[in-house]
């Protein structure tokens, strides 16, 4: 059986040395040839190319196929008369760099890479990469990327379509269509979603949104970043813009409505659920530069006198609403802060126990006008995954998470989400 890499990507292995049994370089690999198969396509044919010949090596041929090299189970011996396939799609010609385009012909995505995956004794092609780190990958920067991302806990994210929603493949591509119908795009990850919708033109926008549920528009725009979410919900009449926000959690849907004027920021929260606009409405009114500005004011939080049983139901009822459920804090009637229990915590104590008894005390916080810096330097001192943001009297206002207050300190990270949501193709 041959050697095959789980999860392999075109890139690294097309111009890769491809040789014989007895290690005579045959040439390059130059591109990979397939056609349509259940579930997905096939890989049958490797074109190698050497001295502007291309010649062709079935698949069975093939006895190691990684990103070091391509071997062949024996010579080759007439390799290069194998007929071409009448279905056949070249992977590098046909698919790689094309665009994707959507069910009504809008332009989508471009594919930077191909995802391939075996599947007993074939290659087939899985998935195709969108993102950036396709893109990195190419250009051969993606282990250094990685790296970085890594010490400073902030991974790249993959953004891979699988190959099951692109239409069926034919011959002579021109381009690649996007099967996920209105009906189905609900079940794309938000952050895919996200792309997508950032890169439809503007009269396709009102269209997809529309065909949305509202929890999963706001998980998408979410995912966004604020000048272009509030491009996307511009297109919409605005009580279903008020609805889409209403499912944000606040901080997000306050950094998206601090995009539009104040005249029209107090139009679309008077569109809104009382309640949900009166928590963005508190957000609204701090500086961004502060931890009021970047603070989300929903979070967990149980009464003194409550029992961990207590707690792990108010983690049960809420946690479908709580944007972040790290800790559950200890608040009183007066909205004074006592203490903090981390999940943990909460899980390896029994029921019936006071959290009064278990929760740490004077726990690291910040006022809603402490600098971004202060902020940025307890979560990493203390490595918390969120910190408490307190009023000047000392009340419960809110939380900054860590993902939150790192992402505002690193550029390329912020580089990176601007990169994917504006890129045209």
């Amino acid at each position: 059986m041959r050697q095959l890499d789980d999860g392999l990507f075109l890139s690294a292995v097309l111009d890769r040395p491809v040789i014989s049994l007895s290690g005579q370089e045959i040439g390059r690999l130059w591109d990979v040839a397939m056609s349509p198969g259940e579930p997905l396509p096939q890989v049958k044919h490797l074109l190698v190319r050497k001295a502007g010949n291309i010649r062709r090596v079935p698949w069975a041929d093939i006895a190691l196929f990684n990103p070091v090299v391509v071997s062949l189970k024996g010579e080759l011996q007439g390799a290069g008369d194998v007929p071409e396939l009448e279905d056949e799609v070249l992977m590098r010609r046909d698919i790689l760099d094309k665009q994707i385009v959507d069910v009504d012909g809008a332009r989508v995505v471009r594919v930077n890479d191909l995802k391939l995956k075996p599947m007993l004794d074939d290659l087939c092609l899985a998935a195709v990469d969108v993102g950036f780190r396709g893109v990195l990958r190419r250009l051969g920067y993606l282990k250094a990327w990685d790296l970085m991302g890594g010490m400073l806990h902030r991974p790249l994210a993959r953004k891979e379509i699988d190959w099951l929603f692109v239409q069926p493949l034919g011959a002579n591509l021109s381009r690649l269509t996007l099967t996920v119908t209105r009906d189905k795009l609900s079940d794309l990850h938000p952050a895919d979603l996200a792309h997508i919708i950032a890169q439809l033109p503007h009269q396709n926008v009102s269209a997809v949104l529309n065909s949305l549920d509202m929890d999963v528009a706001g998980e998408a725009l979410g995912e966004m970043e604020p000048e272009d979410s509030s491009r996307v919900l511009s297109q919409l009449e605005n009580a279903h813009a008020a609805d889409v926000l209403e499912e944000m959690p606040p901080d997000e849907a306050a950094d998206l409505l601090a995009e539009y004027s104040d005249e029209k920021a107090q139009e679309l929260l008077s569109y809104m659920d009382p309640e949900d606009a009166e928590k963005v409405q508190e957000l609204l009114e701090h500086e961004d530069d502060s931890a009021g500005g970047l603070m989300n004011n929903e979070y967990l939080f149980v009464m003194p006198d409550a029992t961990v049983d207590d707690a792990m139901a108010q983690v049960r009822l809420l946690a479908a609403e709580v944007d972040n459920i790290y800790y559950v804090y200890v608040v009183d009637e007066g909205e004074q802060l006592h203490g903090v229990l981390s999940l943990k915590r909460l899980l390896l104590t029994a029921g019936e126990t006071p959290v009064a008894e278990v929760m740490s005390r004077n726990p690291k916080s910040v006022h809603v006008d402490s600098s971004l810096d202060e902020v940025f330097e307890l979560v990493v001192q203390y490595k918390l995954a969120a910190l408490p943001v307190l009023e000047e009297d000392g009340k419960m206002a809110g939380i900054v998470s860590a993902d939150d207050i790192m992402e505002h300190f690193l550029p390329f990270a912020l580089r990176w989400k601007q990169y994917k949501s504006l890129r045209k193709f």
